[in-house]
């Protein structure tokens, strides 16, 4: 999550048994109180990384966060033996008196350790979790962030347009365009008008998908060339 410092954080169970964090001085949750794990699931592995066809899929994630969309990846990875380069941007870094209570590594037996190596893994620099998962953190909102590196995969996952304006602009998801190979594709749980049109002015093309429970729509945009 980007741009926006806080402090303060509510571990919550949402309606799959997963947990969520709410943020009280925005009144808003990182992941759907619908089921972090079944919204994390729906928006960036099947409409994102299933949709994608390449191998190794090189993935640039806005909004490292909890760790559970880098954790999907990883059991992705390992159960369809594939490649996948994963860079994730973070300002709010999450300390392990939060991370550690979090109950993801409960919910999938034989990646307790990896789940937390995801999390105490350094910052600023690629390590490599297994022969199938690269990880690289950065420590930066995506407003500063400049990179020539090229990814196939997208995971907008920043707070939403209500509580972030400025990461949902047009001028931002034109940098994203830049940094997606051709056919890459970008994946976000909002569906909103705005969203979709900013995304359509920086090039992408735009398709409207069925949302995750609790959720009437999704998009997922593409670089087609």
């Amino acid at each position: 999550m980007h741009f926006i410092l806080f402090m303060k954080t509510e571990l919550r169970l949402t309606e799959d048994g997963s947990h969520t964090l709410f943020v009280p001085s925005l009144n808003e949750h990182y992941h759907s109180v619908h089921g972090a794990v079944q919204e994390s699931t729906h928006v960036f592995i099947r409409a994102g990384l299933d949709y994608c066809r390449k191998n190794p899929i090189s993935v640039l994630e806005v909004g490292f966060g909890t760790g559970l969309n880098a954790l999907l990846t990883f059991i992705y990875a390992t159960e369809k033996n594939l490649r996948i380069n994963y860079h994730s941007l973070e300002l709010n870094i999450l300390g392990p008196e939060i991370y550690k209570n979090l109950n993801y590594p409960q919910l999938f037996p034989g990646y307790q350790n990896i789940f937390f190596q995801l999390h105490e893994s350094d910052w600023e620099k690629p390590c490599e979790i297994s022969p199938y998962f690269s990880l690289s953190k950065t420590e930066c909102n995506l407003l500063d962030f400049n990179d020539f590196t090229k990814y196939d995969v997208i995971f907008f996952d920043a707070f939403g347009p209500d509580f972030q304006p400025a990461l949902w602009h047009e001028d931002i998801f034109k940098k994203l365009y830049g940094c997606l190979n051709g056919n890459g594709i970008l994946t976000t749980y909002s569906a909103k008008g705005n969203v979709k049109r900013a995304l359509m002015q920086a090039g992408f093309t735009v398709t409207k998908l069925a949302g995750p429970p609790g959720k009437r729509e999704m998009i997922r945009a593409e670089k087609i060339i």
